[in-house]
């Protein structure tokens, strides 16, 4: 079978086999969507479950024993999260409800209070839509977007982008790994081009951290931001750090409860960072369930996952590459992702078929059109790969891709 060619690499290293930790994948099930959203284990979901059922309150405003308890156990989250990337203080960690709205609250908070016209933002070819919309609705300020073009094997083209960067830059927004091509960006080179025409980077992280080891200080960045839910915890929260000395001079976006300092009918005056951005009552529950992922994926090392993902990507890559009939897209030491298409069979029908053999991939623009347009294709399938895939997921997907070729000859 086309899939041999890749097992020698993938028992080079030794399987994670974590799938029985994972409750919703059945026996024969071959799950391949990770990059959209990954799979939750039973440690997260006692979690989740425990703090509805036993410890439930709200936190930050009670002054009874429950409620209290609920607040260190919510705010220890965010000391947690800021030890897993790196953070200097749990004072720069935001929640929000993923890594959506932490890059509009950035654009909408010190784009607007920081940028004039004139002013101009840095992305590239092949950034999620949500890391660029966001900046695109700031046009009403007259503030100009560039777009940083791709090296013929899919990554961000730094050289191009440092021909391009002027002192009229003021933000760099880039994604560490590519959801459709699993590029893996220099971050750290990033930042110094970012910072020699004195713009800031902000780092979209949704695809990084949850298969590799962060260090926000390390790589030099002044935002980064990632969503619960791709690293095996809730949908509904996700992270935004910012630099101290950025965080203080944004305003809040939204107001209520929680971010004020003192309000009276005339005027408010709100509190520092974090609170000043975490207006209402928060997702408590969510926090949690996110404190829990990252005990899960440290449990086993992000080194160990990284190892693991790169080898069935190998695989993978390895396998696809033997069909003639299947064009591959990216570099083949992606991150835990891999994209192709077959022959001229829409991605659409490669996804429904493989969903009949009991294989889920993606299928679509993967909200990326501005790459499926530098790509010369309307979509691609995507295989994307969890701390519960192994080899089998490769053989599986390799069958019905052959399902595929067959049906349409």
């Amino acid at each position: 079978m086309a899939g041999g060619r890749g097992m020698s690499t993938l028992l080079s290293t030794k399987p994670l086999d974590r799938v029985a930790d994972f409750p919703a994948i059945p026996d024969g099930w071959a799950y391949l969507d990770t990059a959209a959203t990954a799979q939750k284990p039973q440690a997260v979901i006692d979690a989740i479950a425990r703090a509805y059922a036993q410890d439930y309150a709200t936190v930050h405003r009670g002054v009874y024993r429950r409620s209290a308890s609920m607040t260190t156990a919510f705010e220890t989250v965010r000391e947690r999260v800021a030890r897993f990337i790196g953070a200097s203080s749990a004072g720069e960690i935001i929640f929000v409800r993923g890594a959506t709205e932490g890059i509009n609250l950035v654009a909408q908070s010190w784009g607007r209070s920081q940028l004039q016209p004139g002013d101009r933002i840095m992305l590239s070819v092949l950034e999620h839509h949500s890391n660029i919309v966001p900046w695109q609705l700031l046009k009403d300020r007259d503030i100009g977007i560039d777009a940083a073009p791709l090296t013929p094997e899919g990554r961000i083209d730094l050289d191009a982008m440092a021909r391009m960067l002027t002192p009229r830059h003021k933000m760099v927004a880039l994604a560490h790994v590519s959801n459709v091509l699993g590029s893996v960006l220099d971050v750290r080179r990033a930042a110094d081009l970012a910072h020699d025409v004195g713009a800031l980077l902000l780092i979209d992280g949704c695809q990084a951290v949850p298969r590799m080891p962060v260090d926000v200080g390390a790589l030099g960045c002044d935002f980064y931001v990632f969503s619960a839910h791709k690293m095996y915890g809730p949908t509904g929260v996700g992270v935004l750090w910012g630099k101290a000395e950025h965080l203080e001079l944004m305003p809040p976006v939204q107001g209520g409860g929680a971010m004020i300092d003192r309000v009276t009918i005339e005027k408010t005056t709100f509190a520092p960072p974090p609170a000043r951005f975490e207006a209402g009552t928060p997702h408590i529950v969510g926090v949690i369930g996110l404190g829990a992922a990252i005990d899960y994926v440290e449990a086993i090392g992000l080194h160990a996952i990284a190892e693991h993902e790169q080898a069935l990507v190998r695989a993978t890559r390895d396998a696809l590459s033997s069909l003639s009939s299947v064009r591959l897209f990216g570099p083949d030491d992606s991150a835990g992702i891999v994209s192709f298409e077959v022959g001229d069979v829409h991605p659409h029908d490669v996804g429904t078929i493989l969903d009949e053999s009991q294989v889920a991939i993606r299928a679509g623009h993967h909200c990326a059109q501005p790459l499926m347009d530098h790509l010369g294709v309307e979509a691609t399938a995507r295989a994307s790969f969890g701390v519960y895939n192994g080899n089998k997921d490769v053989d599986a997907l390799m069958r019905g891709i052959e399902r595929v070729a067959r049906i349409f000859g």
